[in-house]
């Protein structure tokens, strides 16, 4: 009883792990192909423009602001 639970235990471990080892595969495959035939559309996300520091902190301080409100609300 107890080695049928540990064969059936090792045999759902193992699909388990093929099929994330297939997705793995697949999505790293269509990442490639998506880079083959679209580069100019990741290349847009890489050139985003950065933020200054005192932008940074203006949007900490916004958000904090906001949050502190609506605990107090």
């Amino acid at each position: 009883m107890v080695l049928e639970a540990v064969k059936y235990m090792f045999l759902g471990m193992g699909i388990v792990f093929l099929f994330l080892y297939l997705m793995v595969v697949i999505l790293d495959w269509q990442h490639k192909l998506l880079l083959k035939y679209f580069p100019e559309s990741f290349q847009e996300e890489s050139q985003a423009p950065t933020t200054s520091k005192r932008e940074r902190l203006k949007k900490v301080a916004a958000i904090t602001a906001a949050l502190h409100h609506m605990k107090n609300s």
